[in-house]
């Protein structure tokens, strides 16, 4: 009895020593990670559901937002009102050409819900992650000038003078690499389309924002209704 109460506590220890050797050395999966789609259904249209003419929107904006600003030095000293925005693990921030990365508190808030519930509905659906592209923000009184001059569509009253309105893409999305490296399959921008137009839907059902859905510029226009 005597030896036996001796050995139990060694043969214990090289059990638990040959597990945890075998499960050290046991390769990661490589393979393809394939998608598995499943509950897609995205919005019945999207000009009806996300119709929220540029009115609303400016009504919104200046009822919540900053003051219209002339130039980017002037909103280097906002600093107190604006939050600045980068790309992170929720979102992706275009190269910004006429516009630049600041918004009010309230839309920097709504802009993280939306990349977050985002990859929550990739996984919950089966899909591989991707994230949103931001494509334009807060615009000052000559990035306007210079848009204008480019597109003579574009608005002289703009939403986006405001600090509160964000545009996010619906053609391009930034596929998330695995980060062991195994490699995943793609994800068509039409079904990540489709999963995004369900989170927008959800919040601007939830008086979250209000939204524009633009054809010819690619991208859902958005605005928040909360500072």
């Amino acid at each position: 009895m005597r030896y036996s109460s001796r050995i139990l506590p060694i043969l214990i220890v090289a059990v638990a020593a040959a597990t945890f050797t075998f499960t050290g050395c046991k390769k990661k999966d490589m393979s393809l990670k394939l998608n598995e789609p499943r509950n897609i259904r995205g919005v019945v249209s999207y000009k009806r559901s996300f119709g929220d003419l540029n009115e609303k929107h400016l009504n919104a904006a200046q009822a919540i937002g900053i003051r219209v600003l002339s130039s980017r030095e002037e909103a280097e000293k906002m600093k107190e009102q604006l939050q600045p925005i980068t790309t992170n693990e929720l979102y992706a921030v275009d190269s910004l050409t006429h516009s630049i990365p600041y918004l009010i508190p309230g839309a920097a808030s709504l802009l993280d819900t939306i990349g977050r519930n985002f990859l929550d509905s990739l996984t919950s659906k089966g899909l591989n992650p991707n994230k949103i592209i931001v494509t334009s923000v807060l615009r000052t009184q000559n990035d306007v000038k210079r848009l204008r001059s480019r597109n003579r569509n574009a608005s002289p009253n703009s939403a986006h003078f405001y600090g509160t309105t964000f545009d996010v893409s619906w053609k391009r999305f930034q596929k998330i690499e695995d980060e062991d490296g195994r490699p995943l399959q793609d994800v068509s921008a039409d079904t990540l389309k489709l999963v995004l137009s369900e989170v927008l839907r959800d919040l601007r059902k939830a008086d979250k924002c209000y939204i524009k859905y633009e054809l010819k510029q690619g991208c859902f226009h958005i605005t928040t209704r909360g500072k």
